[in-house]
């Protein structure tokens, strides 16, 4: 019976995938759904944090921040890029947006975007070549957000590198991965740290009634916020009641802003000071704004 016992804990250590297996997610999604989220109440938009305990939220701590938009907000989303790197609160107060949270991957040392964007009818940025594929998207190029009047909508392209280039619409921003497509979970990758190991997260995602929501959760703070994997942000992002999502850039660039908050308008932790407070700004090279 030790045997046993002994050779089934081996499996289970040297087979991470059947642990997840044996997971009971349940408590969880309540635990989210049924939060004392804390609400500020702001023009047109609602700022919504919880902080989940050790161990309360997928066996974690978890620091989560939400923009929740009405659908019959008169707020309206926006694309904002800069040719230099730059920290989100001073992208915001450039463009005087009442919120913002960062937006897609960049090269951080040169500072152009590495996927493709487009800002009223200008391309800003293109989707970067694999080391080992010119001709296909990276992993965190399929999925892309537009921005009609202001509205989000997601759609997935094709492998073409170049397939948003056809479209016709003004304002585009290529991310990814795709979370939700039509109230369904996408399948994500199992074979990449980028999709299964926890980080700081970003992601937005549509309600079927119009709603939209801008999550950031913190992470790289074991005890206080320990990031998420990309299985699990899609986890939340349904149990929130979004039908679509996408996951935007993460890391050190997880950052929300809300004009007049303390903190110079930061509400979550950045990373990269490596310190649990608000001052850990990682310069980003382009942002989502709410105006």
């Amino acid at each position: 019976m030790l045997r046993r016992l002994t050779l089934l804990l081996t499996a289970l250590l040297l087979c991470p995938t059947l642990l997840r297996a044996q997971v009971n997610y349940s408590n969880d999604s309540l635990r989210v759904v049924n939060a004392e989220w804390s609400v500020d109440t702001l023009e047109g938009f609602y700022l919504k944090r919880y902080q989940f305990g050790e161990g309360a939220l997928f066996c974690s701590a978890q620091y989560l921040c939400i923009l929740e938009i009405p659908a019959r907000s008169h707020r309206r989303l926006a694309f904002t890029c800069d040719t230099t790197l730059t920290e989100l609160s001073t992208l915001a107060l450039r463009s005087n947006a009442y919120a913002a949270i960062n937006g897609s991957f960049f090269d951080m040392k040169q500072g152009n975007p590495t996927c493709y964007l487009k800002i009223d009818g200008e391309a800003l940025g293109e989707n970067t070549p694999a080391q080992v594929d010119s001709v296909h998207r990276k992993y965190f190029q399929y999925a892309t957000l537009l921005l009609n009047g202001g509205r989000p909508a997601l759609a997935v392209p094709d492998s073409s590198r170049v397939w948003e280039e056809t479209l016709k619409d003004s304002n585009i921003m290529t991310a990814g991965p795709m979370l939700l497509k039509d109230g369904k979970d996408v399948p994500q990758r199992g074979d990449r740290s980028f999709v299964t190991h926890r980080h700081n997260r970003t992601a937005l995602g549509i309600r079927p009634d119009g709603t939209t929501l801008l999550l950031v959760a913190d992470g790289r703070f074991k005890h206080q916020a320990e990031g998420l994997s990309l299985p699990e942000l899609q986890r939340i992002m349904r149990w929130l009641g979004c039908t679509e999502a996408i996951n935007l850039d993460g890391g050190g660039s997880t950052t929300m802003y809300v004009h007049d908050h303390p903190h110079n308008g930061v509400v979550n932790h950045p990373s990269d000071n490596y310190f649990y407070d608000h001052e850990g700004q990682r310069p980003v090279s382009n942002a989502i704004l709410v105006l």
